[in-house]
């Protein structure tokens, strides 16, 4: 991976790169990687935003390609040198079959291996998630943990057990020799629950507070914590972890980090009102209005009913078993390893953070009126 800070020469790709997470680590990557001298997008999806990032010094190369077909994955990692795979299928609502979260979750990213491992790429960068450790289907509290804090992973849901299974592969890759003799070094970053700009889930909240009048009803104890960290440090953590991977090597591979930042731990109700709340949006409640039997209740007769309709229509409510027990169970991260092992620090305060996701909250608010 060795390059001149003055003749750019590395080649990157970013596979899901035209995702939530995706979008904000190509931008970080033309803005804070000076060595680089070509930028691969590959995703099933291709954006329009893509086109304007084509302009600049940096060669940005849209693959359209799909992660669960070898083939396509093999034909844009050949010739890269550090592959950051972020493609995945983020799905605790049941919108897709556990068959198709497991093909691109977890084939999909065995794809990606099997091509570094063919084509020579020696760097690769995956992007896992907290729920691999947690929350657990037990409720048990994960309170100020790091990544060798004892907690028991146990998961029933597709999603979680496919990030799981997936990150598992990744870091046994690690040091297996690829194309040219040299050691695969993988690493895998584990975000706490993402926001900022173009947060799906935030938008899917903040679309349901309009439709009850600009109010949205507390369901979560006040006193349930959560970790949550801002997309934008996410996507520097990433490219951070692809620069110093070869220097240090030893060091970081093989290894997880839990990708976090400044942001105040709070339940995710009063964490979404620090947004939703300056665009005009009330939680009513300073307790649950409805008891946890009844909502326990609620979110198995939604998966009852998504079982029921699916063959008519895709019914996918934000409340169901998973996602309850998710709310309801305080998982919080404190860890300096990351900072240890490569130097990060979070790039945007959480008053930026705060700033910008509000700024994208209010411009949905002005599109709806």
């Amino acid at each position: 991976m060795a390059g001149s800070a003055q003749v750019p020469t590395l080649v990157y790709l970013v596979t899901g790169g035209c995702g939530f997470l995706g979008e904000h680590i190509v931008r970080m990557l033309l803005e804070r990687e000076p060595r680089l001298r070509e930028l691969r997008v590959f995703d099933l999806h291709l954006s329009s935003w893509l086109e304007e990032l084509k302009t600049g010094p940096v060669q940005v190369t849209a693959i359209q390609g799909d992660v669960t077909q070898a083939h396509e994955v093999a034909a844009a990692v050949a010739g890269s040198h550090v592959v950051i795979h972020t493609a995945g299928l983020v799905d605790v609502f049941g919108k897709a079959s556990p068959k198709t979260i497991h093909q691109v979750n977890v084939l999909g990213t065995q794809n990606v291996i099997e091509a570094c491992i063919r084509t020579g790429t020696q760097f690769l960068v995956y992007t896992s998630s907290m729920e691999v450790v947690g929350p657990n289907v037990k409720g048990h509290p994960f309170y100020r943990g790091d990544e060798d804090t004892p907690y028991e992973a146990v998961h029933r849901h597709p999603y979680p057990c496919s990030k799981a299974l997936a990150e598992q592969l990744v870091l046994e890759a690690n040091g297996r020799k690829v194309n040219g003799g040299l050691p695969l070094v993988t690493c895998a970053l584990r975000p706490t629950g993402i926001y900022g700009e173009g947060h799906q889930v935030m938008r899917d909240f903040y679309n349901q507070g309009l439709r009850f009048g600009g109010r949205l009803f507390r369901a979560i104890p006040a006193s349930v914590e959560h970790g949550r960290v801002y997309v934008g440090n996410v996507a520097w953590m990433h490219v951070l972890v692809a620069r110093e991977l070869e220097q240090r090597a030893a060091l970081m591979g093989g290894q997880v980090y839990f990708c976090y930042d400044k942001s105040p731990y709070k339940s995710y109700e009063d964490f979404n009102m620090e947004f939703l709340g300056p665009c005009g949006l009330r939680l009513i409640g300073t307790h649950p209005l409805l008891p946890y039997w009844l909502l326990v209740l609620l979110a198995t007769l939604n998966t009852l009913l998504q079982w029921l309709l699916r063959p008519l229509v895709l019914y996918t409510p934000l409340l169901n078993p998973y996602t309850l027990a998710m709310a309801n169970t305080t998982f919080t991260v404190s860890t300096n390893k990351a900072q240890r092992h490569f130097g990060y620090k979070p790039l945007f305060s959480w008053e930026e953070s705060k700033a910008r996701t509000i700024h994208w909250v209010q411009a949905l608010e002005a599109s709806a009126r």
